[in-house]
């Protein structure tokens, strides 16, 4: 009985972070893996991590009828107009939760209803979901000049906190 109450207890306590935001410095060895498996790029010729070096990269995990996904992307959108000039590439990987979220007409109608200019990996087999390990929607990862991932938030809120690591990271040497 003790050991269901544990498990139950762990539970709650991981859907209340991811419901709240959770977000952590990553290991500072932990390279970024490369885009895999993506049917189309949307917005952008096909990018690599490696034509990235030099340039602080966002990665959006996100799909277009998720309400946390929604709730963020006034932030990303902004974040990608106010820093690319600087150096900061964000790429949003549109993992679909569910199979009609596949089609990309859906997904350039979306595009255009959230006013998405950066580039969009249609990662619909989870190619680069599953080489991030991720398991979150939204879910950005942040990545230095050098090609590590060296920060990552699950989730909605931390706005100041990840745009303060974009300005840090930009401020870095190449």
């Amino acid at each position: 009985m003790f050991a269901t109450f544990k498990k139950i207890a762990l539970g709650a306590l991981l859907a209340a972070s991811v419901m709240h935001g959770s977000a952590q410095a990553a290991p500072a060895s932990v390279s970024a893996p490369e885009f895999t498996g993506i049917e189309k790029w949307l917005n952008s010729e096909p990018l690599t991590m490696e034509s990235l070096r030099g340039k602080v990269v966002l990665v959006d995990f996100w799909t277009y009828t998720c309400i946390n996904c929604i709730r963020t992307l006034p932030y990303v959108t902004s974040w990608h107009q106010k820093y690319k000039d600087q150096g900061l590439v964000v790429v949003g990987v549109h993992t679909p939760e569910f199979p009609f979220e596949r089609s990309t007409p859906n997904v350039e109608k979306a595009l255009q209803r959230f006013g998405i200019a950066y580039p969009v990996a249609q990662d619909n087999r989870y190619g680069t979901w599953e080489a991030y390990r991720n398991q979150y929607w939204p879910a950005v990862y942040l990545i230095d000049k050098q090609g590590r991932i060296v920060y990552r938030h699950f989730g909605e809120g931390r706005y100041r906190e990840t745009e303060a690591e974009i300005q840090r990271l930009l401020a870095q040497p190449g």
